[in-house]
């Protein structure tokens, strides 16, 4: 348990980061969510237009450090690549 008011303040400043960055890996997984949907859906436009969409709301949580770069980056690669697969 934190006893100092300099850990006390970190706690507390802990608390508030953990919600901001849970916030901002849900908005991602819920971008992620309408690409793997609309890829699904073998649509290509909607796809393509959800996919414009994800890329630059994963590029801020790479920037805020919610995720890393490498991970997101792997991870854009393999949606490109199977929206670049589908028909039409």
């Amino acid at each position: 348990m934190a006893n100092t008011p300099q850990s006390k303040k970190r706690a507390r400043q802990t608390l508030s980061r953990s919600l901001v960055n849970r916030m901002r890996r849900s908005r991602i997984r819920t971008y992620l969510r309408r690409v793997e949907e609309a890829l699904a859906s073998g649509n290509r436009a909607a796809a393509a237009e959800a996919l414009r969409a994800a890329e630059p709301e994963m590029a801020r949580g790479v920037t805020k450090g919610v995720v890393h770069r490498n991970t997101l980056a792997r991870k854009i690669s393999r949606l490109a690549t199977r929206l670049n697969a589908l028909p039409g």
